[in-house]
């Protein structure tokens, strides 16, 4: 039954405010993925512990992965709006914890609670933008949604520098709280939501998600810690998880869809381009401070990376039609092994040659990301849209976290602390990890076959170029 003129036309007010409180968190969530590392070297000098480096970015990159899932299933029962405002109050928390951090370890204990929160925001916005407007409406609304993710990208490198250098690294995590407190209190006054009663019992995977975070948490810190036999027991929980997903009537990542050939590269590919790609980012502003001495260039160093993600993921969907997806996922693994060895090989050169091969690794992290998630979209049945797209965010994330804390091993504890011609060579070593991780994804993408309609179905309801970058 169609709501009356009257009821219509006050319910559209009520429908701005929340969606301008949500997109609040969304700049909220995409600001704590860029400000951070812009940061790091400045936070290393006050607190030492130059050994747990990689750990604020690894543990707050596992704890958001893992949570992520759980969050939408559990605002199923619960509702999106009571979860939504439990998972910024966590986040802020968290961010205050981490302002007020007075050692490493005190700092990669809040990160763990910061990601925890932040778990919940992209989710649950996406979802409750998918509830408010109709699907002729979704396109525009999440259209915005991607501007504004990509633009508070851009911006947050370069602000996480100019507050580390004329402020203090703790205004970092601080600066969250002018957007999330307004963030929660709009979307508290205006998101208007009703939880339907669910047919039967709706099912958690508690198990598994629990084995995925102990095994990864465990591998994560053996690998930033040199403690091999933590990653080696942190590789055995994770097989136990899985092997508890493939029995689970609802599991965290969808087996048996992950099983056929597309998914299964989307899967893959996904992991190897988010430990290729976050691994550098995090240790690129170390590699700018060291070189320049100011922690502007060490943001500064990363908005071309970002710039060209968010170029290249508009211009794929435009040329999609032409080139095909898979085509496109093939090209944009032939960029990455290329400039990533143009790196290793001018690790040397003046800045400004680092930032122009940045550009050109987020334009090919932006090709095949998008393009690769686009695919598998268009090759899932709506039933498993939802799932299959989680997977291949979760697959991404999860690649960054094993990524930071694996360059950290080969750059080295004394590098990253004492700088100068250790810590390029460290990073050296590190571009060439990357070489060899899409090198390997090169390989599985040329396993796709040619696309039949590259236009068809490419952009499923509830899909938008920001969800996809998150």
């Amino acid at each position: 039954m169609s709501l009356p003129p009257a009821a219509v036309s006050s319910a559209r007010p009520t429908r701005l405010w929340a969606t301008i409180g949500l997109v609040l968190g969304v700049f909220l969530a995409a600001l704590e993925a860029s400000v951070v590392a812009t940061a790091m070297p400045s936070v290393i000098r006050d607190l030492g512990g130059q050994h747990l480096y990689a750990l604020p970015f690894a543990v707050f990159l596992l704890t958001s992965t893992v949570s992520s899932p759980l969050w939408g299933r559990a605002s199923d029962i619960f509702g999106r709006k009571r979860l939504y405002l439990a998972g910024v109050t966590i986040f802020l928390i968290g961010s205050a914890l981490c302002g007020a951090a007075t050692s490493m370890a005190f700092l990669v204990a809040a990160r763990a609670l910061q990601g925890l929160g932040a778990g919940a925001i992209m989710p649950l916005t996406l979802t409750s933008v998918g509830e408010m407007y109709s699907l002729q409406e979704r396109p525009k609304v999440q259209a915005f949604i991607s501007s504004v993710w990509g633009v508070s990208a851009l911006l947050g490198p370069l602000l996480g520098g100019v507050l580390a250098e004329h402020a203090s690294w703790r205004w970092v995590f601080y600066v969250n709280l002018p957007f999330g407190i307004p963030a929660m209190l709009i979307v508290w006054r205006y998101l208007q939501e009703t939880v339907q009663p669910k047919v039967g019992k709706v099912q958690i995977d508690w198990l598994g998600a629990f084995l995925f975070t102990l095994g990864s948490g465990l591998l994560v810190w053996g690998l930033s810690l040199s403690i091999w036999w933590q990653v080696g027991a942190g590789l055995l929980v994770i097989l136990a998880a899985v092997l508890v997903e493939l029995r689970h009537p609802a599991p965290l990542l969808p087996m048996k869809a992950l099983a056929q050939r597309l998914p299964n590269v989307g899967l893959w590919n996904n992991l190897l381009g988010g430990a290729a790609y976050f691994g550098v980012i995090a240790y690129l502003p170390l590699y700018a401070q060291n070189v320049s001495g100011s922690a502007t260039a060490g943001g500064l160093i990363l908005t071309p990376m970002l710039l060209g993600w968010v170029l290249a993921s508009i211009l794929c969907t435009r040329t999609m039609k032409v080139l095909g997806l898979n085509r496109q996922t093939q090209i944009g693994f032939m960029i990455l092994p290329v400039v990533f060895a143009l790196m290793a090989v001018f690790a040397h050169a003046p800045l400004i040659i680092i930032s122009i091969l940045g550009f050109f690794v987020g334009t090919g992290m932006g090709f095949s990301m998008v393009s690769l998630l686009l695919a598998v979209q268009s090759a899932s049945p709506r039933a498993e849209l939802g799932a299959t797209t989680s997977a291949m965010l979760f697959a991404r994330q999860m690649g960054g976290a094993l990524g930071t804390a694996g360059m950290g091993l080969l750059i080295g504890t004394a590098a990253i602390s004492g700088g100068g011609e250790a810590l390029i060579v460290g990073l050296q070593r590190a571009f060439i990890l990357s070489v060899v991780l899409v090198a390997v994804g090169l390989v599985l993408s040329l396993t796709l076959k040619k696309d039949g309609l590259p236009g068809r179905s490419a952009a499923p309801a509830g899909a938008s170029v920001g969800e996809l970058d998150a």
